[in-house]
């Protein structure tokens, strides 16, 4: 019987050495590496920022991280420093509470509530309130989204960012609430959006109007995507379709345009596995940059995760960006570098490097890092 179970065991560890050998390594590493990882990078991220910050796009985009990275370590103190976050801001993003003055054209003052880099900070309290259903949790939330719907416009989301700073507002206020309005208004949104900013050549989005060809070029003539910009698109549509219901009547659109744009994405990869500022025209802001490698990086493993990406022909892509993420974005002290500052595009001269870090940028490292932690559990 002993020698039976010592050859069982034998035959499971050589079956399992040939499936990971088969599915590709992503650099001999397991999930204990990138545990370690996501614990470090957020604890250092945490010691050297105290969580009352303001509820604008740059620290929300952190802290939908922050709760990936506390959904798999159950780490007390991050899910404390989102609450605490999320208190100081009296769960509300701009905050006005006059209706009449409410605008979603650009705006960092309290009036602009339906400005879409406002509205991200939703998705953190969305996720705090499934943990303790307290109704103040998501009231301002619903308010302003439900008066949101209200209105007539359709061109709420005009700017490639805003795609993943809203869309999964809406299907996580779905899940919560099962009022078809939700999911009516973000295909209705992301429509006005596709039709603005996709490039049905390329199948790549850009930045806004202003950046579409040949309007806008490259320094070298060619097509200028931003890659930030195709990042927060993909990584808004692998959250979109983790909560987005299977029966829902216009799926099919918005598995259409992750797949087309992961594989867009895939070819642009270079062969240090980052990607660089321009998509199409490396040479135009070289060297490598990790925001948008980092979403890019989450967006793919998830479509690999969900059966949405064919593991044979994107492993190879996320094992190359991991390589960069963990020992060229990844610092001695814990710090995410090479992070492209604040901005919309794509700058010639602009230098990004080992010391170029932020809040979003970890936050773009946190989700990938979580993601490839699910991948290697499988």
């Amino acid at each position: 019987m002993i020698i039976r179970t010592v050859l069982l065991l034998f035959v499971v560890a050589g079956l399992q050495a040939c499936a990971v050998k088969k599915n590709g390594t992503l650099m001999q590493s397991d999930k204990h590496d990138v545990l370690e990882v996501i614990n470090r990078v957020n604890k250092h991220w945490q010691s050297q920022h105290k969580p009352e910050q303001w509820p604008f796009w740059d620290v929300a985009a952190y802290h939908t991280g922050n709760m990936e990275a506390y959904a798999l370590t159950k780490e007390p103190d991050f899910l404390a420093y989102s609450l605490a976050w999320a208190e100081h801001n009296e769960w509300k993003g701009a905050k006005s509470d006059k209706k009449s003055e409410w605008k979603y054209s650009y705006g960092e003052k309290d009036q602009y509530v339906l400005f879409g880099d406002w509205q991200i900070c939703f998705q953190t309290y969305i996720d705090l309130y499934n943990l303790d259903p307290d109704p103040i949790r998501i009231q301002r939330a619903r308010e302003v989204m439900e008066y949101q719907m209200s209105t007539v416009q359709t061109d709420y989301w005009w700017w490639a960012d805003g795609l993943y700073m809203v869309m999964p507002v809406m299907t996580k206020l779905y899940a919560v609430t099962k009022d078809e309005q939700y999911l009516d208004k973000l295909y209705t949104y992301f429509s006005y959006a596709d039709s603005l900013m996709f490039d049905s050549e390329a199948h790549l989005y850009y930045r806004d109007g202003k950046y579409i060809y040949p309007k806008h070029k490259s320094v070298h003539g060619k097509k200028d995507f931003w890659a930030r910009g195709d990042g927060w698109v993909l990584a808004g549509l692998a959250k979109v379709l983790a909560d987005l219901p299977k029966s829902y009547s216009h799926r099919a659109f918005f598995e259409q345009r992750f797949v087309q744009l992961a594989k867009a994405v895939a070819a642009c990869q270079q062969d240090d596995g980052y990607w660089t500022r321009s998509l199409l025209d490396p040479a135009h802001a070289p060297g490598p940059e990790t925001s948008g490698t980092a979403f890019f990086t989450y967006g793919m493993l998830w479509g690999i995760n969900n059966g949405y990406l064919d593991k044979d022909e994107f492993i190879p892509v996320v094992k190359k960006s991991w390589q960069y993420l963990r020992h060229t974005a990844l610092q001695a002290d814990g710090s995410v570098g090479y992070v492209q500052p604040i901005g919309e595009k794509a700058i010639p001269g602009q230098v990004v490097d080992k010391r170029s870090t932020s809040n979003f940028g970890v936050g773009a490292y946190l989700l990938a890092s979580a993601e490839l932690y699910r991948f290697l559990s499988k």
